[in-house]
C-alpha cells in the first residue's frame, strides 16, 4: 500500500474512535452540572471542575479546560495568598461555583468560588487574613458570602 492509503486509513480510524468516545462518554448515565459535594458540614454547589494547572497570584488560577479563573469576592491578596493557594490547588482538581450573574469579568477571567475536596479556598483565604472581602455587583453572591 501506498503511504497516502495508510495516512488515509489512520486518520478515519482516528475519527471513528473520536467519535465512538465522545457518544460512550455523553451517554455514560454521568450527572450534569451542577452538582453538588460537602466540604466538613456544608454542602455546596459547582458548575464545573478542571486541574489546576498554574497558580498566577492570590487570587487567580489557571485551570484546565476553563481558563484563568479569578476568585470572586476576594481582594488585595497577600503575597502569602499565592502559597496558600498552590499549596491546596496546584496539580489538584477544582470545583468552580461561577457567579451566574457576572459569570467572566473584564479580562474574560471566569468569576467562582474555588472548592478543592477539603476546602472552601475564597472563605479560608479571608479567614486565614491573607486576602479581604471584596464585594462588586452584579453578583449572585450576597455581601460578605463567600
Amino acid at each position: 500500500m501506498n503511504k497516502k492509503v495508510i495516512l488515509l486509513i489512520i486518520f478515519t480510524l482516528t475519527i471513528a474512535l473520536t467519535l465512538a468516545n465522545v457518544l460512550i462518554s455523553e451517554g455514560n448515565g454521568e450527572k450534569s452540572f451542577p452538582k453538588t459535594m460537602s466540604i466538613g458540614n456544608k454542602t455546596v454547589t459547582y458548575e464545573k471542575e478542571g486541574k489546576c494547572l498554574d497558580v498566577i497570584d492570590g487570587n487567580t488560577i489557571q485551570v484546565y479546560g476553563v481558563g484563568k479563573v479569578q476568585l470572586t469576592q476576594i481582594g488585595s491578596p497577600t503575597n502569602e495568598a499565592k502559597q496558600f493557594v498552590e499549596e491546596k490547588c496546584l496539580g489538584k482538581t477544582v470545583y468552580l461555583n461561577i457567579d451566574d450573574k457576572q459569570p467572566k469579568d473584564e479580562y474574560k477571567r471566569t468569576l467562582a468560588i474555588v472548592y478543592t475536596n477539603t476546602t472552601d479556598i475564597n472563605k479560608e483565604l479571608v479567614e486565614n487574613n491573607l486576602a479581604e472581602i471584596s464585594y462588586f455587583t452584579p453578583s449572585e453572591f450576597k455581601k460578605g458570602e463567600i
